[in-house]
């Protein structure tokens, strides 16, 4: 296993890697083993002034080259990921204790993510409109908005990082990519990539920083007039303050936010094949993931046999170091994140739910845990665990099941299992997701989709030909021939 590539992450400004102004840096910690896992700039306000300033500079170029040379040279970045996907993949264990194998799936998407962008380039297309005037002949076009900025989380690191800025640049938007803290040096990977590739100066532009500078550099970009449109995934906590700032500056937000996923297990249901989403629904990655399964709405004639079943699957699984390419679950981002979930147990444990699988954290490493007889009076029925914990809840019939479903304020991704499927289609159409997978798992991703919540899990969607609509500017032109009548 390749070893990280880069120790040290400078900024991106203007087609140039530099120190912060201030030169000041910062380290990251390796979340299992403590060691520092490297160093990067502390970018401030100055930095972010700066990168703003370099990607509008850049977008008269990159927004009139054609869309050919703009499909090349994202391809030529996706190749660019994949190359380097050992390394990165090294890099994501060490800055975030995600294991090797989810490194290298990061990676991968990501590449596809680049790849659906270039095959997009030619997708933004435009009509003519009927018009009541004689001789006006009115078109609604598509042009690039400008400047974007793209805020990117840590926990599935190169997918995220390179879904805020692959599909803006496809459509011809210079970008800003605000690396998380936690990892810094994987989101410098995207960047350079897309930067080798060719791009030119100032198209692509990373900024690091320390989480206290997080709100003034944001605060910096948002405000810029160069800046268009705001792209955000992360916390629903975080998403509100961004979309508050956006909006005094009248510019609009993508945002993917929080999730409470609940996965509902109908009657006639193929339980092995249920338990098999279940379980990777909900544990993947630790369960760090937005879409991961944090309920199970399981009907009372076939829970006692679902839970069984998926108990014995979770304790199955391989807990321990993330660097070992065997372990299939490793430790939670932070000792924070693992004393909150711990306490989302020891509430729920406390208040009658039985832990039939894990429970107790041993040192940094959480199993697999499977929560019996979750109900409203535990705070893991309701708040979002990030972690590797699901709550299994009894239900009488589809009615209640929907409702339950539906007992959330998130509402990001789905599943319903059933073999009648237009029934279960049925209770899908009535769950209030943006998200909904009949007979899978509610952890799924392709480029092309539309991605995104309702609710509490935002708005807006990434992906695809839904994305046009988000980073795009919609205009009305129109062309007179002959004379026109006024009546002034």
């Amino acid at each position: 296993m390749a070893t990280a590539q880069l120790q040290q992450q400078d900024l991106l400004i203007g087609g140039e890697w530099v120190g912060a102004k201030s030169d000041r840096r910062f380290e990251k910690d390796d979340p299992f083993t403590g060691d520092v896992a490297g160093s990067a700039a502390a970018a401030g306000r100055e930095d972010a002034k700066a990168a703003a300033d370099a990607a509008a500079a850049a977008f008269p170029e990159w927004g009139s080259t054609p869309p050919s040379a703009r499909r090349e040279l994202l391809q030529k970045a996706a190749g660019l990921l994949m190359e380097r996907a050992e390394e990165i993949a090294a890099t994501v264990t060490a800055e975030t204790g995600g294991t090797f194998g989810w490194g290298m799936f990061n990676c991968k998407l990501a590449a596809g993510m680049l790849g659906e962008a270039a095959a997009q380039t030619t997708a933004v297309t435009g009509e003519v409109i009927p018009s009541d005037v004689p001789g006006l002949t009115a078109f609604g076009i598509r042009q690039p908005a400008g400047v974007v900025l793209g805020i990117a989380p840590w926990n599935a690191p190169v997918i995220l990082g390179t879904r805020a800025v692959a599909t803006p640049l496809a459509f011809g938007n210079t970008v800003i990519l605000k690396a998380s803290e936690v990892c810094p040096r994987t989101h410098g990977a995207i960047a350079a990539a897309i930067h080798d590739a060719g791009v030119p100066a100032g198209t692509i532009n990373l900024l690091t920083h320390e989480a206290q500078d997080a709100p003034e550099v944001v605060d910096e970009l948002i405000a810029h007039p160069a800046v268009r449109r705001v792209n955000f995934t992360g916390s629903s906590r975080v998403g509100r303050l961004v979309a508050e700032n956006a909006a005094r500056h009248l510019k609009p937000v993508l945002l993917e936010l929080g999730g409470k996923a609940p996965m509902v297990v109908l009657p006639d249901a193929d339980l092995d094949e249920a338990v098999m989403a279940a379980n990777f629904g909900a544990f993947m990655h630790t369960g760090q993931i937005c879409m991961a399964t944090e309920r199970l709405v399981v009907d009372s004639s076939v829970a006692e046999e679902f839970t069984d079943k998926l108990a014995e699957r979770a304790a199955s699984m391989k807990v321990g170091d993330p660097h070992d390419p065997e372990t299939q679950i490793g430790p939670l981002v932070s000792e924070d994140s693992l004393q909150r979930v711990t306490e989302l147990i020891e509430d729920a444990t406390s208040k009658g739910a039985e832990a039939v699988a894990g429970g107790e954290a041993d040192g940094k490493l959480l199993p697999p845990t499977v929560l019996k007889g979750v109900t409203p009076e535990m705070r893991v029925y309701y708040e979002e665990s990030f972690g590797p914990v699901v709550g299994v809840i009894s239900v009488d019939g589809v009615e209640e099941a929907i409702e339950v479903a539906n007992d959330t304020e998130y509402g990001l991704a789905a599943a319903v299992f059933g073999k009648d499927v237009p029934t279960a289609l049925d209770v899908a159409s009535q769950i209030e997701s943006g998200i909904c997978h009949v007979n899978g798992a509610t952890v799924h991703d392709e480029p092309q989709m539309p991605f995104g919540g309702v609710k509490a899990s935002g708005y807006g969607r990434f992906g695809g030909k839904a994305a046009i609509d988000e980073f795009t500017e919609l205009r009305w032109i129109t062309v007179q021939e002959g004379s026109r009548h006024y009546p002034i």
